[in-house]
């Protein structure tokens, strides 16, 4: 199992590449479909999570009835898309910018994820970052810790994106395990 949680890793770095790629150059690997955003992968009938699409698969994710947009990626990140925010307001959009230091995730920060999810639970809400590392971290402790789900299931979805590592292996323990480790 081990191998294969790293190869998604592996995955998602290599994929990211792509990405930059694509974003600074006439290349283009990815279809305008929500399906081929980078690192998609939906959850429900009304939460997909992603890296970040381009403009043309916003607008492909808003003729699937999305509502809402999550961004936790920093509107100065290389990947961001720029002029993400009037993008969403001229699609109508609702527009959720909860910026997420890659390098340092915040309690408060995952606090504003936690409180934008319960706000638009009744929408179809799109979730992204840059590629998908931050949110699907961020989902998953959602899941466990908000939403009581089965924990093996939601790391089965956290891991099909990427393995956290570093602060981010502390970010997704459990609560319990978090204070521990800040007491140290």
């Amino acid at each position: 199992m081990r191998k294969k949680m790293n190869l998604n890793t592996f995955k998602t770095a290599i994929g990211f590449l792509g990405t930059l790629i694509e974003r600074h150059s006439s290349l283009k690997f990815r279809q305008d479909s929500p399906e081929s955003v980078f690192n998609y992968l939906m959850l429900s009938d009304s939460l997909a999570t992603s890296g970040q699409p381009t403009r043309a698969q916003f607008e492909n994710i808003k003729r699937g009835g999305f509502q809402t947009i999550i961004n936790l990626l920093p509107h100065d990140h290389e990947n961001a898309l720029p002029g993400e925010k009037a993008l969403m307001s001229d699609l109508g959009l609702e527009y959720i910018y909860i910026p997420v230091d890659f390098k340092n995730p915040q309690e408060a920060e995952y606090d504003a994820f936690c409180v934008a999810m319960v706000a638009t639970e009744a929408r179809k809400v799109w979730v992204h970052c840059a590629a998908n590392m931050r949110v699907s971290a961020f989902v998953y402790r959602y899941r466990v810790e908000k939403l009581t789900e089965d924990e093996p299931s939601a790391r089965r979805d956290l891991e099909k994106i990427w393995t956290p590592f570093g602060v981010w292996r502390d970010f997704v323990a459990p609560s319990s395990s978090i204070s521990e480790s800040l007491s140290l």
